[in-house]
């Protein structure tokens, strides 16, 4: 065998056909290296959605790649002599190959580096970790963006971004003269409800993903997710299927309901393309580009385009970019103190609280729920409940099928749970049960009050909004942001504080005796 020039390792969410450590590729002296390995799904219990979405993506590129002429060296979860872990296999495939070199793109994660870095070193082989070009901002870019900042804060670093690519620009200034048009983006359904909303495509799973479902469902039986209803783009081809639909049918009104909730409706006017985009089957740029485009076409209001071009190049590149300048002690931090264990309804959704029912059952049963539902349902009362940062992490991590860690872990341990201190967001996202009646009709058929914060009736969610409130008034009355929230925690006295303590801690004994 003609001796290994580069070793290209791929991971599971770095499915870019023209990705960095592609770039040069010789058909005859280089090959592509990937592993399935128990350790991805095992390390945090991965939802089998999320589990089956990443090896049949995986199983596609690879099959792409080979019909292009290249060698494919693949490690399948039930070959007999995997190891199991990616550090491994690689160490099994560099002892017996001896390549000149492995050649890699940025990962997703710090451990998944570190692994990488330690199994390469003791096997004597040289590394090469590219810049992933996938983002539009690169890390050292990002770096330069925050050195010298106090705080770092997302409208800054967007604008940046929206300079730099020239989205949504006139010159030097913002179509429609402003940067944000989130005052227009903050609507709810009415008594009437979403009405008919086109879904996002379906795409029925083909015999690669049918053998990976049959390996999922067999190898990690104890997980949680339902394979029956697998309905996620998993090659390049499908994921931009799945963005066209999304931008001609959905984004006209994505701006003015991306913040609302119905019950029993998972998907409403979100892209679901998360997946995609982090897996890499598809690119932040094309994806901010269609709705550029779609605005500039006028088939989509300014809110929406805008709304949606936000979350796309500037939310999540934010978000990456906090992650690497941050870790690894970001995961670590715990500025609130929280020390409560994650209650096991999250595991079976078994709860009386409307709201969460309803969106852990998206979560347990499609390995999906929007974002809003993460954010002030499933992560505020973890944040009023007072879960230990790393439990919600890893919850979050395991169940969505868009979790990756760099994304994941800012997203809960900074906005979420404010355990940076406010490093990432400038305020907790701490609010009471008004917050989701007003965004929802879940409060309608809620054995819960959502204005009452004391009594059989009170919304746990209030209780717990007004007792985070008074547990941590002291750090959050110098937050220019909670002023008023803490004014109106100062107007209850000590009596009615002192009732609303002990009903939220009995609230809290009650759920994690499993009550």
């Amino acid at each position: 065998m003609t001796k290994i020039r580069h070793l290209v390792l791929i991971l599971g969410d770095q499915l870019d056909h023209q990705g960095p450590a592609l770039s040069g590729f010789d058909n005859h002296h280089d090959v592509i290296w990937m592993a399935e390995v128990a350790e991805e799904s095992e390390h945090v219990p991965s939802s089998k959605i999320r589990t089956a979405l990443f090896l049949s993506a995986m199983r596609h590129f690879a099959k792409a790649q080979q019909e292009l002429g290249r060698t494919v060296q693949y490690v399948q979860l039930d070959d007999p002599d995997n190891t199991q872990t990616l550090a491994g296999e690689l160490a099994r495939t560099l002892k017996a190959s001896a390549p000149e070199r492995v050649v890699m793109t940025e990962p997703g994660d710090y451990r998944v580096l570190k692994a990488i870095e330690q199994c390469a070193a003791d096997q004597g082989c040289t590394l090469r970790v590219l810049a992933d070009s996938h983002f539009v901002t690169s890390l050292e870019e990002f770096k330069a963006h925050a050195k010298g900042r106090k705080q770092l804060r997302l409208e800054y670093f967007y604008r940046e971004v929206r300079h730099t690519t020239g989205l949504l620009m006139q010159g030097s200034e913002p179509v429609g003269g402003q940067w944000n048009f989130d005052v227009d983006n903050r609507g709810a359904f009415g008594k009437e409800g979403p009405g008919l909303v086109p879904p996002p495509v379906q795409f029925a799973p083909d015999e690669i993903t049918q053998d990976v479902i049959g390996l999922v469902d067999s190898r990690f039986k104890g997980h949680v997710g339902d394979l029956s209803h697998f309905n996620w783009p998993v090659s390049r081809a499908q994921a931009l299927e799945a963005l066209q639909a999304f931008v001609r049918e959905r984004l006209p009104l994505f701006g003015r309901y991306q913040d609302a909730m119905w019950s029993g409706q998972a998907w409403l006017y979100h892209s679901h393309l998360s997946s995609s985009l982090n897996l890499k089957l598809i690119s932040p740029l094309e994806v901010a580009q269609a709705a550029e485009q779609a605005y500039q076409r006028e088939d989509v209001p300014i809110e929406a385009a805008e709304g949606f071009i936000r979350q796309v190049i500037g939310w999540r590149e934010y978000v990456r970019g906090l992650y690497w300048l941050k870790m690894p002690g970001y995961a670590d931090l715990n500025e609130l103190g929280a020390d409560q264990p994650l209650p096991s309804f999250y595991w079976s959704g078994q709860t009386d609280m409307a709201c969460m029912r309803d969106a852990l059952d998206h979560t347990l049963r499609l390995g999906y729920s929007h974002h809003i539902q993460r954010l002030m349902v499933t992560g505020l009362y973890a944040l009023l409940f007072g879960v230990r940062p790393k439990a919600i992490h890893e919850w979050y991590l395991s169940v969505y099928v868009d979790a990756v860690e760099w994304v994941e872990l800012p997203n809960t341990l900074g906005m979420s749970q404010f355990a940076d201190g406010g490093q990432m967001a400038s305020k907790p996202y701490a609010a009471s049960g008004a917050y989701i009646d007003r965004m929802s009709n879940h409060c309608n058929g809620c054995r819960y009050k959502p204005k009452e914060k004391l009594g059989p009736s009170a919304c746990p969610f209030t209780t717990l909004y007004w007792d985070f409130l008074i547990r941590h008034k002291d750090r959050l009355a110098k937050n220019p942001r909670m002023v008023m929230q803490i004014k109106n925690v100062n107007r209850l006295d000590q009596a009615t504080q002192g009732q609303i303590s002990l009903q939220a801690n009995e609230h809290r004994a009650s759920v994690l005796a499993g009550a």
